[in-house]
């Protein structure tokens, strides 16, 4: 089998699906690797890195889908690549069936076989195959640090002969992959660290990291699928109450909140903003979903009230080395779990097949 890797042409983004280290393994696989030339280029990895490990290049998109039997890429395929893929072909990328079924419906049409990377089921044995994973962890410690360089002030307390500074205040919304990371790297930098969560199971997460955890009485949220399922409005007041006395104090915001196939949830409002301090710094990672706060813009900074709202859409972008590293090992951990004896084997009772296909 040929499996061809495409360079990601969406705005901003500069990672790769698969890095050089992995050619071995694929080759090991039974597939016959070809790149797109310059695939790998903002990641660090160069063409006479990927030849080295055994792979082909192919010198355009173009080239590389007409003789693929797998196409691999990032983010879902954009109506040039999908005008280019014939029927019987395999394609394996983010997808967002639920957002954007515009694009299964053109696969189908097309008699593409669509493995949808952002579908994979948070099971245990699927943990090392899901890149929504591996790269929340990335982004919630880049967030943090994107937070410190747009605060004017450092994160842990400093005693000088010019007196003490005191430690920042962070405050993270959503104890999922992502706030984790968030709290851990806060607190490593010195920070006093709070954080809240829908789900009441978080709180042990967070205090083990170091964290206060802000508890919201009332019912539990139900959990489908490693994500809260909607949560009811008065539970929403009911969070809002207890975390305006901290939302006050803090110097530092990082919101992590998703709903599972509909737009992230708004958890801080204009109000909010406004009781905010002058000069603190909001940090949304759920912007490119709609965002976790009234005012938040994708890609862009929005000052209010003396109040900085940063959206950054694609964190691991900013990190493209180690981010495709760990999202060439989900994927050719999850092409090991698909392919034997140099065949896709179509398991239809497998949980992780089942749950990935979302065209065929």
């Amino acid at each position: 089998m040929k499996l061809s890797v495409l360079k990601e042409t969406d705005k901003g983004e500069t990672r790769v699906a698969i890095v050089p280290k992995s050619i071995s393994k694929l080759k090991g696989l039974g597939f016959e690797v070809v790149i797109e030339t310059n695939a790998g280029s903002n990641a660090a990895f160069t063409d006479e890195e990927y030849i080295k490990a055994g792979a082909t290049i192919a010198t355009s998109s173009s080239e590389a889908i007409d003789s693929a039997d797998v196409v691999v890429k990032i983010n879902p395929p954009t109506p040039e690549d999908i005008a280019l893929l014939s029927e019987g072909q395999i394609l394996i990328s983010q997808l967002f069936h639920l957002l954007r079924p515009e694009i299964t419906d053109a696969l189908k049409s097309k008699g593409v076989k669509g493995l949808s990377l952002d579908a994979m089921p948070r099971i245990s044995r699927a943990q090392s195959m899901d890149i929504l994973s591996s790269q929340s962890n990335l982004s919630g410690y880049k967030a943090v640090i994107c937070g410190a360089d747009n605060l004017g002030k450092i994160f842990p307390m400093l005693t000088t002969a010019a007196g003490t500074i005191t430690p920042a205040r962070v405050l993270i919304f959503g104890v999922g992959v992502a706030g984790l990371q968030a709290i851990a790297t806060a607190k490593r930098l010195g920070a006093i660290v709070e954080a809240t969560d829908v789900r009441p199971e978080c709180k042990e997460q967070a205090e083990s990291l170091g964290a206060k955890f802000l508890t919201v009485e009332g019912e539990g949220v139900l959990v489908e699928g490693g994500y809260a399922k909607e949560v009811s409005q008065e539970y929403l007041l009911k969070q809002k109450e207890v975390v305006n006395k901290s939302l006050s104090q803090a110097d530092l915001v990082i919101t992590t909140a998703l709903v599972q196939g509909a737009k992230s949830p708004i958890l801080i409002s204009q109000e909010q903003i406004e009781m905010m301090k002058n000069g603190s710094v909001i940090v949304d990672m759920a912007v490119a979903k709609g965002g976790n706060t009234a005012l938040s813009k994708a890609d862009e900074t929005v000052i209010h009230n003396g109040v900085k709202i940063v959206g950054i859409s694609n964190f691991p972008a900013q990190i493209p080395t180690n981010a495709s590293e760990l999202l060439s090992r989900n994927i050719d951990t999850f092409l090991s779990h698909m392919v034997s004896e140099d065949s896709f084997k179509w398991d239809m009772e497998d949980e992780i097949t089942i749950g990935t296909l979302v065209t065929k």
